[in-house]
């Protein structure tokens, strides 16, 4: 197993991740194309980012942490348009927010970590 394996960042990507798809599967079925896909994407995106970050150097692992980064706020923003229009109960979406919510701040602070040169 690599060491990604072990980041607290992309643990929480990951769940977020799983999580995000069984939302997108709740979507209607005239929004899975578009909304769906999008949501699912993005998400499988900064599990995947975070990982590349972490096996890179430089400005590499910088750069994919951004990207990281950009997607959280791509999943925000597509939670909260679907819950606007009521496609996603509240309940499920202040879930799914709590998620994003930790995958940011965690990725945030291994971020901070590599910056200041005690990184993975």
């Amino acid at each position: 197993m690599s060491n990604y394996h072990n980041l607290k960042a992309w643990q929480h990507a990951r769940r977020l991740a799983v999580e995000a798809a069984r939302a997108a599967r709740q979507l209607p079925r005239h929004e899975q194309a578009v909304l769906g896909t999008q949501l699912r994407e993005a998400a499988y995106s900064v599990a995947a980012k975070i990982a590349a970050g972490s096996v890179a150097a430089g400005a590499a692992r910088l750069a994919a942490f951004d990207s990281a980064r950009r997607s959280l706020a791509e999943i925000e923003t597509i939670l909260s348009v679907a819950h606007d229009l009521e496609y996603l109960p509240t309940a499920d979406y202040a879930r799914l927010e709590a998620w994003c919510l930790e995958a940011t701040r965690t990725l945030c602070g291994l971020d901070r970590k590599v910056r200041s040169g005690a990184g993975p």
